[in-house]
Parts: C-alpha cells; sequence; structure tokens
C-alpha cells in the first residue's frame, strides 16, 4: 500500500452529505482538514461539500444546512468521503446504487481516494468499493453490512479501515481517527499532530471499538492495562516482553493478554509493534539520525528490522518515507524564508 502523495498542490477533499446528514461529522471534516498547515504556514487541503441536489438538505438535528455544491463537484475531488446518515441506522435494502446515489458516483475520477464515515460505508459497500476489503461501521451496524454485503470483510472492533484508495471509519467520533490518519499518511506525523494539538483531541486512539461495545457485566477497574501501555512507550527501546508487560499491572501474561485485547481491541504485540512504527515515523521526519540509531531508539534492534516493519506498515522504506517528508519540511522551510 503506497502512502505518499504525488501531487503536493492542494489536495481537494469532497464530502459528500444526504439528508439526514449528522452535523459533526461535516464539521469533523472541515475543521481537521482545515487546520492542516505546511511549515511555511500555507493550507494543504480544499474542503468542499456537495449533495446529490444543491440547497437545503435536513439534518439529523433541528436546523437545516445550505449546499451550494451538487454532485458535479465530485468530478474535481481528490479525495472524496461520504459522511452517514440518521437514516442508514434504519432497515437497510441492500444491493447496488441506484437512481441519483449512482448517478453521482459515476462522476468520480477512477483513482480518486473514497472513505465513508460511520454508515456511509453502506454507500460504499453499494458502489461494490468494499467487496474483498477489510471495512468498518458503526458497531451498532456492523451486522446489517455484513448481512447485506457478504464479500465486505467488516470487521467492528476497528476505529478505521485503509485499503490505500478505500477507506472506512467507525461510528461518528472516529471519524477524527480517520482525517487525522489520512493527513498522517498524506503529510507526515508533525503534520497530523500539529493539527490534533490545535483541535485538542488525541492525534492517535489506542484500541478500536471493542472498548464502547455495551457488555452485560461491566469490567471492574482493576483490569486496566493502561499502566502498562504508559510503561511501554517509555521503554520502547528495550525488547520487552508479555511478561514484561504483565508485570506492570500484576497480572499473570494469560489475564494480562485477554484484558488488553479486550480494552485495546488488538494483541499486546500488535499494539507494541504500531507504536514502534509511530517512533520511527516521528524520529524520521524530525531527525538526521541513522537508521541503525532510530531502529535502536524505536525498538526494532537492526536497521533490517526497521526496513520491514516500515514496509509492511506503510508500504515505503525509511529512507523513502524521510525523503518525502523531511525533503518537504527544508523545502517548506526554504520558500518562508524567502
Amino acid at each position: 500500500m503506497a502512502i505518499l502523495c504525488k501531487n503536493r498542490a492542494m489536495h481537494r477533499i469532497v464530502a459528500l452529505v444526504r439528508a439526514g446528514v449528522l452535523p459533526i461529522e461535516l464539521g469533523i471534516v472541515h475543521r481537521l482538514f482545515g487546520e492542516a498547515r505546511s511549515v511555511a504556514g500555507g493550507p494543504l487541503y480544499e474542503v468542499v461539500t456537495c449533495a446529490l441536489t444543491p440547497g437545503p438538505v435536513r439534518t439529523d438535528a433541528d436546523f437545516t444546512i445550505t449546499v451550494e455544491h451538487g454532485p458535479e463537484a465530485l468530478a474535481g475531488a481528490d479525495t472524496v468521503l461520504v459522511l452517514s446518515s440518521e437514516d442508514d441506522y434504519g432497515p437497510q435494502s441492500g444491493g447496488a446504487l441506484r437512481g441519483p446515489m449512482a448517478e453521482a458516483f459515476a462522476r468520480i475520477r477512477p483513482g480518486t481516494r473514497i472513505g465513508s464515515i460511520c454508515t456511509g460505508a453502506f454507500v460504499l459497500a453499494a458502489a461494490g468499493l468494499l467487496d474483498g476489503r477489510r471495512a468498518t461501521t458503526h458497531w451498532r451496524s456492523a451486522a446489517g453490512l455484513r448481512e447485506l454485503y457478504p464479500a465486505v470483510e467488516v470487521e467492528e472492533n476497528v476505529l478505521y479501515t485503509d485499503s490505500g484508495d478505500v477507506l472506512t471509519s467507525a461510528g461518528v467520533a472516529a471519524g477524527i481517527d480517520l482525517c487525522l490518519h489520512i493527513i498522517r499518511r498524506d503529510h507526515g506525523a508533525a503534520v497530523a499532530n500539529e493539527v490534533a494539538r490545535g483541535t485538542v483531541v488525541a492525534p492517535h486512539r489506542d484500541g478500536g471499538q471493542a472498548q464502547f461495545i455495551s457488555r452485560p457485566v461491566p469490567e471492574p477497574r482493576a483490569s486496566s492495562t493502561g499502566n502498562a501501555r504508559a510503561w511501554a512507550l517509555r521503554h520502547l527501546d528495550r525488547q520487552l516482553t508479555l511478561r514484561d508487560l504483565a508485570a506492570q499491572d500484576s497480572m499473570s501474561v494469560r489475564t494480562f493478554t485477554r484484558r488488553f485485547r479486550e480494552e485495546v481491541g488488538i494483541s499486546p504485540l500488535q499494539w507494541l509493534t504500531q507504536q514502534r512504527v509511530e517512533r520511527a515515523r516521528q524520529l524520521l521526519e524530525e531527525t538526521d539520525l541513522s537508521m541503525d540509531r532510530i531502529a535502536a531508539d524505536a525498538g526494532f534492534g537492526t536497521a533490517a528490522s526497521l526496513r520491514q516493519h516500515l514496509q509492511a506498515a506503510l508500504g515505503v522504506s525509511p529512507s523513502t518515507y524521510r525523503a518525502t517528508f523531511r525533503g518537504e519540511q527544508v523545502l517548506d522551510a526554504g520558500l518562508s524564508a524567502r
């Protein structure tokens, strides 16, 4: 999966809204992408809202919004984000796209990146974009998505999925996670972290929807594995074991592993690898350290191991990643100094 944007010019995000749109989702898209800035201070994205028919669009609140652009805006999009609608929570008819929505999707250029927030995934599924791909939606709607579109690999325990040119996110607030992920993927962790800081949200949330799904019996407070996660982040340069992590919360390895997965949605070792990749990305973007030093500081041990893990997670080598994001920062700094 390639993560790098070939064109560093203004990237156009088109948000497609429908009747019953949740205003918070539209606000998330405009706010986060609107906050993204280059080192020189210039905007990195242009955000446009469109509807199947321009004009007033009913929301799920006690007000409407006026959308100036119709589906023709989709033809000029670099990224299309399909937002959810309160109507998505009702019975779904399934099947392929029909009528105005099918006509709207026909306007999207081949190769355009397409994503969804919450139950907007049903639209992507109806368009056939999710067949054979991992996808997610709000956990309450996951069973319906799986039943209506069996060719989709539905994963209800994650916050978002990324299949390269097609992305999906879980319920509402997971749209924040998806937007930050896209910004991070396009322009690196430093830009995404600055956007998160400016909007006072976490740059990256641990785990998935599993932590929000209601359970018949609430978990006791003692089940938290937070101490182990915080300790691990301070010691990523060490070769950590499950026994080391479990000891931080005074649990057996078996109990710790079970509770960690319940709270975070993935295994401790999967989470640890994710954190090490993020540390390596930060060091590649913000420092001139050698590959051997970055591998050691991130806990990968060797430059070869660092290369293997970055290639698996991001689709590029460490040197290519650094050249892309460090190179852009140097260029922006030079332009701003003129």
